[in-house]
């Protein structure tokens, strides 16, 4: 690849329809298969996660709509044949991205459907803008509280997340590192979280190849980055600390949580333990899979989807609602970087790393 790729390289040919969608001040491409009417069809939006783009969803795409779905996958905002603005990588941004949409579409509500980084936007969704959300699948996407919990607690959820997590956090370097040798490090993101089988396949090399190209797209390695780089620093500041409040709160609408049972990045007990924050949550591991479970396992995760999609929860009327925590008037709740790095090596000392 001697030359960077053009944005419009994503839009691949095949039964597809290729859409310029604007929301929340951005222009957003999207993707739909070509011919199905969408005027009576309930929404659903399917949001890639990082180092990807609307790709990932080929097979979920096809079957959605021949279920009765009106099935849209999106580039997020920084990646693809979307805009890449400069600043708006932060949860609230996202989520209004994410709103936006919805609405962009012609409807008032949608089911939201998210890999990786596109999960955590679903659960910032339901929690920021509940108004347009119907239920959410997250896959590979524990709830964001969960995450952090495990992290500094679990020595083993540590050790996969957080050294990718840190390096990437250094300007300049982080893109260096994601382009060089032909984004060589897409190739080896993929290996290192995907199962054997998949790796075995046609489909594999494929994909791999279209991710490297896309990532090679001016400015998508920088914005793909800019999204964790919020994620770890405005822990530190009033506005990742405002987020965090507003996400702690017990969600009642239908969750549905996928992982690959042979993940290494994303561990069983982060994905569990977001039912503390989701009422209505079905967690289910797919055999034979790992963290692109959706691509691996594509019909057995579309199977799921459907299941989930078609049926209405069990009530859970005893568990009482958990609302925002109310922060005291000249205190600051934001960690400080002392205060990460003092959890981390108390966690160290305890049994288990808990």
């Amino acid at each position: 690849m001697s030359e960077e790729p053009d944005p419009s390289t994503v839009r691949l040919p095949g039964d597809w329809e290729h859409l310029d969608v604007r929301a929340n001040g951005v222009r957003f491409h999207a993707v739909q298969p070509a011919g199905v009417p969408a005027d009576d069809r309930p929404l659903v939006l399917l949001l890639h996660g990082f180092g990807e783009f609307w790709w990932s969803w080929r097979h979920q795409l096809t079957a959605l709509t021949d279920a009765g779905f009106r099935a849209v996958a999106v580039d997020l905002r920084g990646y693809g044949d979307t805009d890449k603005p400069p600043r708006g990588y932060d949860g609230w941004t996202l989520a209004g991205d994410t709103n936006g949409l919805v609405r962009a579409f012609g409807h008032t509500r949608a089911t939201l459907i998210g890999h990786s980084d596109g999960g955590l936007v679903c659960w910032a969704t339901a929690a920021l803008h509940p108004r347009v959300v119907d239920r959410i699948v997250v896959i590979a996407s524990p709830h964001p509280r969960a995450l952090r919990r495990r992290v500094l607690r679990d020595k083993a959820q540590r050790a996969q997340f957080l050294p990718l997590f840190l390096r990437n956090q250094i300007p300049r370097l982080g893109e260096r590192q994601v382009t060089r040798d032909d984004a060589a490090f897409v190739s080896d993101y993929f290996a290192e979280r995907s199962s054997a089988p998949w790796r075995g396949e046609p489909d594999y090399a494929h994909t791999v190849e279209l991710n490297r190209s896309a990532m090679l797209i001016p400015n998508v390695a920088h914005c793909s980055l800019e999204y964790r780089r919020w994620a770890f620093r405005s822990q530190f500041r009033p506005d990742g600390a405002r987020f965090m409040e507003l996400m702690d709160q017990r969600l009642h609408l239908p969750v549905l949580a996928l992982r690959g049972r042979d993940d290494p990045y994303i561990l069983d007990d982060a994905m569990a333990d977001s039912h503390r924050w989701a009422a209505h949550q079905t967690y289910r591991q797919v055999e034979g899979s790992g963290h692109f479970v959706h691509q691996e396992q594509p019909a057995a995760v579309t199977d799921h989807i459907l299941e989930f999609l078609r049926h209405e929860p069990a009530p859970t009327a005893d568990v009482p609602r958990r609302s925002a925590r109310k922060v005291r008037r000249g205190r600051s709740v934001a960690y400080s970087p002392a205060r990460f790095v003092a959890r981390i090596r108390r966690s160290r000392s305890a049994p288990d790393g808990r």
